[in-house]
């Protein structure tokens, strides 16, 4: 299988432009086709993980071009990882779509169509091993979720509007950071670019481009201050469309920056020439403290959760710049966690709002006795995401706080511990209403008042059941991951 690589960007790619076409002889059989489609993606990055395990880093020339000149794939152990991540999360978000996008948009040709280009960008952008392309798929990523989410409920077009804004502004900064690394190396080439670049470390042309790259992916990820365009982006999305932006858009953003910094522009550059760690320190606790008050305040389920991501988006951020192995392997670990979670909470309030037709909090009331394999599932990410084992959140932040006191950086250990007695509060109180035992700020027992809701349906419960099994796997074989994968991705001083 020596074009698996190709074969996992290109099934999509052509089955998304086919969409239409399948869409005239059934739009019921569209969602067949994309899952298909996805299956395939999924298939073909468990080959290339299987690949680079056996036999190491995988070099695929596009059109037998070599690089510099031609587009390379580059597949080692982290993208490995990354590309399973990202194909199992579209494949699981397809499935899950079968029934809330009927009901919530109802034009299955076009969102599959999206859909699927969608998928191609997230995937192409963890493959890519040239800077340009890595835009390229950057933006087709970017319109697509533009598109995803404007369909969604009221208010969806204007938190588009302000998506495409802001998303705009990161890809220029990113762009011209490619430009001004272009100038000064007349590469394109990831590894064609390192190899140029420690002759040029006190350039100031590089310093400027690193610093564009950096503010440029910091806006995508939704690092804090720069997060305005997420909580309404997905709050207002459909149901599946947050359950698969949510966990792949920041965290395939944070895997750019982890390239940019270590395979790009290297370890001595970014951390002891630039002031990038305390930077990234400083605004990691920033994100983790404004992030957990932020969601405090909120009585709208997927708003609450769009705070907990800015906040888990500095969780990886600090984690990374606190430079030292062991904090960057718990950023890397959280990384997986925290898609895995975030998917996870996304399925489950998408199923809430297919119920109970809201995602307010109040509205979760009884839903434990209605909807008891659901809440299951719910209790099982708010442990992970509170960091209790044996799921997988407890081990990545274990590593983040083992890293920040290597480091001597109490303020960060005070954020993570402060951070994760407020998620005990945010989900707890979700918790409460949902036993039935009050409702949010009007003081009536549930007892006075029940609300009678089915289980949800089997294609959208079994992709929340199979997610929250997903993350105590992630727990409990956290050293295998971490041995065989995170390991090959964390520079040695």
């Amino acid at each position: 299988m020596q074009h698996s690589p190709i074969l996992i960007i290109i099934i999509p790619l052509i089955c998304a432009l086919l969409t239409p076409l399948v869409g005239r002889i059934s739009r019921d059989l569209c969602f067949y086709w994309a899952v298909s489609a996805l299956t395939a993606s999924v298939v073909f990055s468990v080959v290339t993980l299987k690949r680079v395990l056996e036999s190491g880093v995988i070099h695929y020339y596009l059109g037998n071009w070599s690089p510099p000149w031609g587009i390379e794939y580059v597949v080692d152990h982290l993208n490995a990882l990354m590309l399973v991540l990202v194909a199992t999360v579209a494949l699981i978000a397809a499935i899950y779509s079968k029934k809330s996008i009927q009901r919530e948009f109802g034009r299955k040709t076009a969102f599959y169509t999206i859909f699927l280009l969608q998928s191609v960008g997230f995937l192409g952008i963890v493959v890519t091993g040239d800077l340009f392309n890595l835009y390229v798929f950057l933006e087709i990523a970017s319109l697509t979720g533009y598109g995803l989410i404007a369909i969604g409920e009221e208010g969806a077009l204007l938190a588009s509007f302000r998506y495409i804004i802001m998303g705009t502004v990161g890809a220029c900064f990113y762009l011209l950071g490619v430009g001004y690394l272009y100038m000064v190396t007349g590469s394109l080439n990831m590894a064609d670019v390192a190899a140029l670049l420690p002759s040029l470390h006190t350039s100031k042309v590089v310093q400027v481009a690193f610093a564009f790259f950096m503010v440029g992916v910091a806006v995508k990820m939704a690092l804090f201050p720069l997060h305005s365009w997420l909580p309404d982006a997905y709050t207002r999305a459909p149901s599946s469309v947050s359950a698969f932006l949510s966990p792949l858009m920041t965290k395939i953003s944070i895997y750019v920056m982890i390239r940019i910094l270590f395979t790009v522009f290297g370890q001595d550059f970014s951390f002891r020439m630039m002031p990038t760690a305390t930077i990234m320190v400083w605004l990691g606790i920033a994100a983790i403290i404004a992030g957990a008050f932020m969601a405090l305040a909120q009585t709208d389920f997927k708003r609450m959760l769009c705070y907990i991501i800015v906040a888990e988006v500095g969780y990886m951020v600090g984690g990374i710049g606190l430079a030292n192995p062991i904090a960057i392997k718990g950023a890397i670990l959280h990384l997986l966690n925290d898609a895995v979670m975030t998917l996870g909470l996304f399925l489950v309030a998408g199923i809430i709002v297919y119920q109970v037709r809201s995602h307010m909090i109040s509205d979760f009331r009884a839903c434990f006795r209605t909807m008891p394999f659901t809440m299951t599932a719910f209790v099982t990410f708010a442990l992970s995401i509170i960091g209790v084992p044996p799921t997988g959140g407890f081990f990545s932040k274990w590593y983040l706080l083992q890293g920040a006191m290597i480091a001597h950086n109490w303020v960060f250990v005070t954020a993570l511990l402060g951070s994760s007695l407020i998620n005990i509060v945010l989900f707890f109180r979700v918790i409460e209403i949902g036993y039935g035992f009050k409702t949010l700020g009007d003081g009536h027992s549930d007892h006075e008042e029940k609300t009678v809701v089915a289980e949800a349906p089997v294609s959208m419960l079994l992709p929340a059941l199979t997610v929250a099994v997903a993350i105590l796997l992630i727990g409990l074989y956290n050293q295998p991951i971490i041995n065989n994968f995170i390991q090959f991705a964390v520079p040695h001083p």
